[in-house]
């Protein structure tokens, strides 16, 4: 049985947050609620990365260890999900997960939270599949059509990745051993280099070549 997992590689991401707008769009994400963000690390400076971050669907998940009335559960690929018709919005899995992935609405009254919402993995919920039910409490089950989340799907630069975590542990195994045979560092400079630059350092054919 495939064990779904989502994976970014840094040295792709340009930080462009098409993986953010996608997520929103195809699940119609609530205000004040970012199931995905990118994050930056060392911001106009040298060593400077970026990173897709969102639920990152342990195998040993901490937002369900802590949750005191048991609303998340896992499907057979992996997938951690949670019943909002039993969330009561404590907070708990929020302060225990180390991704920040769960999140609370910013429409609700001073010290209230609501229930709480994140990355489903484009996998939906409790819900019939693809019932409207199921659209309106987690959006989009592209899990049960046959697809991949959108996110990882819309990468432009193929950065994140997502699927069977085998797969996805083969293609990023590929790609550490490319760069360190080759010296390339995938980035803005070697997918969207000015031609010229590319020919020169004779990255054209190299980053051609790659996926």
């Amino acid at each position: 049985m495939a064990r779904m997992k989502f994976l970014c590689d840094a040295e792709r991401c340009i930080e462009c947050n098409a993986c953010v707008t996608a997520c929103k769009n195809a699940n119609e994400v609530p205000w004040g609620i970012n199931r995905r963000r990118v994050v930056t690390i060392n911001d106009g400076s040298p060593g400077e990365r970026s990173m897709s971050v969102a639920c990152m669907h342990c195998s040993d998940a901490p937002c369900a260890a802590v949750c005191p009335v048991d609303c998340f559960y896992f499907t057979d690929d992996g997938v951690v999900l949670h019943d909002k018709d039993i969330c009561i919005g404590c907070g708990y899995c929020f302060y225990a997960c180390p991704f920040g992935a769960p999140q609370f609405p910013a429409n609700v009254a001073f010290g209230g939270r609501g229930k709480m919402d994140k990355c489903t993995f484009c996998g939906g919920g409790p819900e019939p599949d693809n019932s409207p039910e199921e659209f309106r409490k987690y959006g989009s089950n592209r899990l049960a059509q046959g697809k991949l989340p959108l996110c990882a799907e819309m990468c432009s630069t193929k950065a994140l990745i997502a699927g069977d975590g085998d797969v996805v542990s083969e293609i990023f195994r590929e790609r550490v051993t490319y760069r360190a045979a080759s010296g390339l560092a995938w980035g803005w400079g070697v997918a969207y280099g000015k031609p010229g630059q590319r020919r020169a350092s004779g990255l054209e054919n190299k980053a051609s070549s790659q996926d």
